[in-house]
């Protein structure tokens, strides 16, 4: 089995951040990665919602919809 090879995100966060931040500055990028990350999820979210025609009525019938299955001890 190969080992995992880094991702070129994390090569280059690790060229850009080879030095010692602090608390402060750490949670900035934290909060600036996560940040970026949910609106690129809100805008695949938005580009499916467009695609597949669905409104608030599709948001209703997914939240009374029950997907869980029966639980059989046996």
């Amino acid at each position: 089995m190969q080992p995992q090879k880094l991702t070129n995100l994390q090569l280059e966060l690790l060229k850009v951040f080879s030095y010692q931040l602090n608390q402060q500055q750490l949670s900035d990028i934290k909060n600036l990665l996560a940040n970026y990350f949910a609106q690129q999820a809100t805008q695949e979210m938005d580009k499916l919602w467009e695609e597949n025609n669905w409104d608030d009525n599709t948001m209703k019938s997914w939240a009374n919809e029950h997907l869980r299955t029966t639980y059989n001890p046996s």
